[in-house]
């Protein structure tokens, strides 16, 4: 039997949570300030608004209606983001908020539940997501944390993932996560890793009161976030991507155990403005492609829809 799970489309923007790299060089810009220029608390700061496309998204627990039911239905999604990060003195802070609009075949609710009649309107989806750093080298003013060649700064980690979907599951994921975050010494670009502990609590609206929420084990959850800048293009190009993993962690909400959960995400982002009217970092668009296998740790052997291959496109605008 095919079920929903208990939570929500990950943030695309999650992408820019590769800002932490930027704590490891906050010695470097400040001290290239010239002496004239006032110091200011954030010594980077940009907010963007994007939207994407997704292509062909899954939801698990949604069968397909043609061919194998376990490859689940094609969802087409819009999707609109808000996102902030910031470096200051001792670290770093991002902010991202998605709303999702999904095409009609993942329906939002029930118009009459004792009727069991699906509106026919795609379901909306609005998924919230914080990570904060705080850098060693920065906190204890040494090098400490710095291994030339390996590791740029090892900074403390921690956020937390909010949504809240209307559909007849009603997912109200909470989650935090709190761990270290490795930022790599490349040649160019950046490339991290943390490692997180996290706790996770939803809802199963499917299931009677008073059993609907749920409350998941403590489970190891790793976040990797790179850019490349790819310069031997002779274009503003740059590869962009994230992957996390999560854990099994324990029982669902229908009391099946959840499988480890892989997520991978890469843009490959052309910087118009730079390449059409020499302003960098002003518009940028991009392409890319998503694999989710086991999504929200659901088995893809088992549960329809659990395993989403898609592409996406979207643009992107640095509005200040």
């Amino acid at each position: 039997m095919t079920r929903p799970y208990l939570s929500a489309a990950a943030s695309a923007a999650a992408v820019l949570c590769a800002m932490p790299a930027l704590a490891a060089d906050l010695d470097r810009r400040a001290s290239a300030l010239p002496p004239e220029v006032p110091s200011s608390f954030f010594l980077f700061s940009d907010t963007q608004v994007s939207y994407r496309w997704v292509m062909d998204a899954r939801e698990p627990g949604i069968p397909a209606t043609r061919g194998n039911p376990l490859e689940g239905r094609s969802i087409p999604k819009n999707v609109l983001n808000i996102s902030h990060a910031n470096a200051w003195a001792y670290g770093t802070n991002f902010f991202s908020l998605d709303i999702l609009k999904s095409g009609s075949q993942d329906p939002s609710g029930y118009a009459f539940p004792n009727l069991g009649i699906q509106t026919g309107v795609g379901a909306t989806e609005a998924y919230g997501l914080y990570r904060g750093t705080l850098s060693g080298n920065a906190l204890t003013g040494t090098k400490a944390f710095s291994f030339p060649g390996f590791v740029k700064d090892v900074s403390l980690s921690y956020g937390t993932d909010l949504n809240s979907k209307n559909t007849s599951f009603g997912s109200e994921k909470r989650l935090v996560v709190a761990g270290l975050n490795f930022a790599f010494d490349v040649p160019a670009g950046f490339f991290n890793l943390a490692v997180h502990a996290s706790k996770e609590f939803n809802r199963n609206g499917i299931v009677p009161l008073p059993a609907r929420d749920t409350e998941f084990n403590f489970t190891p959850e790793f976040e990797i976030v790179y850019n490349i800048p790819l310069p031997f293009t002779g274009l503003p190009l740059s590869l962009a991507g994230f992957n996390n993993i999560v854990m099994p962690k324990g029982k669902d909400g229908f009391g099946a155990e959840t499988v480890t959960e892989f997520l991978s995400r890469t843009n490959l982002v052309l910087d118009l403005g730079k390449l059409v009217y020499d302003q960098p970092n002003r518009v940028d668009v991009f392409v890319g492609f998503q694999y989710w296998r086991n999504k929200f740790g659901n088995n893809a052997a088992r549960v329809a829809g659990s395993e989403e291959k898609t592409f996406l496109a979207g643009v992107s605008f640095h509005i200040f």
